[in-house]
């Protein structure tokens, strides 16, 4: 049985099914205060709730139309699909994007035969998130964790606690004006487009009672390196990170994920969820290689996530928007 979840009461049982941070509550609320449309969608066996499904519905500036996203659920079946649909259509979407945070190789039958799992849903010509992830199981020692990496990995790590890095959390005010100042100028080295200050001191404001952590790398009184880092249920997760210029041969972001490894061992995570990556035999001068490389030099293992999907309900207008779509990326 599926039921649309409006009780804050259900929150913390919501939050125990979510198999994610982006599917949590505090997630959706901040989601909420940034204006958009929110559903939950509870599916329920026996009067329990066994999965939730969190979406935004997103409106296209100029019209009345909606996309729909659905990030990292598990995968939804034929019955959610429906339910799904009949939300978008009640929204006026033009389709709702489907990413779920579950494996590829274990979906490669329902990937392969998407059609009989509902007609209108279809592989997306457009994800945004990347397919592949990097993920570093917490359950070992420190030693084991240190003999896993790459040997430059460790030397790095060595030479920033030998030349007097220190790593500190600053989960508050303070802590988070250090971040964005650190994450938005790397946003502008790196010329990425990322999301503005609003969005990210709503999300912080909302995650940083039980979900988010800041860590920020010092040498002296300069900050060299800081992430933001999601803890829920049994995972840490790498999302957001920013460096400095000055000081780069001290290696300050090198030890700032040790130290998010051993935050993740004191919370008690299983995992360490690094975000994104390229695929393995990736190429070299790829604009994602460098970071990919870092996320290596730990020990990880690469994770290939189900592909990004859409759920199409108004076709014609689907093909207009996936053309202006690609438009819009060549001149950007």
């Amino acid at each position: 049985m599926l039921k649309i979840i409006f009780d804050q009461k259900i929150a913390e049982q919501w939050n125990k099914k979510a198999i994610n941070p982006l599917q949590s509550w505090e997630w959706g609320e901040a989601r909420k205060k940034m204006g958009i449309k929110l559903v939950r969608l509870g599916e329920f066996h026996q009067n329990q709730l066994t999965n939730v499904f969190q979406l935004t519905l997103h409106q296209i500036p100029a019209t009345q139309l909606y996309i729909g996203y659905l990030p990292r659920s598990v995968f939804p079946n034929p019955e959610v699909l429906d339910m799904i649909k009949k939300i978008g259509q009640a929204n006026n979407c033009i389709f709702i994007k489907i990413e779920p945070y579950e494996t590829a190789v274990n979906l490669k039958n329902k990937i392969s035969n998407l059609h009989l799992l509902h007609p209108q849903l279809k592989l997306s010509p457009h994800a945004l998130f990347p397919s592949f992830t990097q993920i570093l199981d917490l359950k070992s020692d420190k030693e084991v964790l240190l003999k896993k990496m790459k040997a430059k990995t460790r030397y790095n790590i060595k030479l920033a606690q030998k030349k007097g890095v220190v790593v500190k959390e600053a989960t508050n005010t303070q802590g988070f004006a250090i971040f964005s100042q650190l994450y938005f100028a790397t946003c502008q080295r790196q010329h990425y487009r990322g999301h503005n200050l609003n969005y990210h001191q709503i999300i912080f404001e909302h995650l940083k009672k039980n979900i988010a952590h800041i860590l920020i790398a010092y040498y002296n009184e300069t900050a060299l390196a800081a992430y933001e880092l999601f803890h829920f249920n049994n995972r840490l997760y790498y999302v957001y990170g920013g460096t400095c210029n000055q000081y780069r041969n001290l290696m300050g972001a090198n030890l700032l994920m040790w130290e998010t490894i051993l935050l993740g061992q004191k919370l008690k995570a299983e995992y360490l969820d690094m975000w994104g990556s390229l695929p393995p035999r990736y190429n070299p001068n790829h604009p994602w290689a460098g970071f990919t490389r870092f996320k290596e030099g730990y020990g990880s293992e690469y994770l290939e996530l189900c592909p990004s999907m859409d759920l199409v309900i108004k076709p014609l207008e689907y093909r207009l928007y996936n053309l202006a779509y690609q438009i819009r990326s060549y001149f950007l």
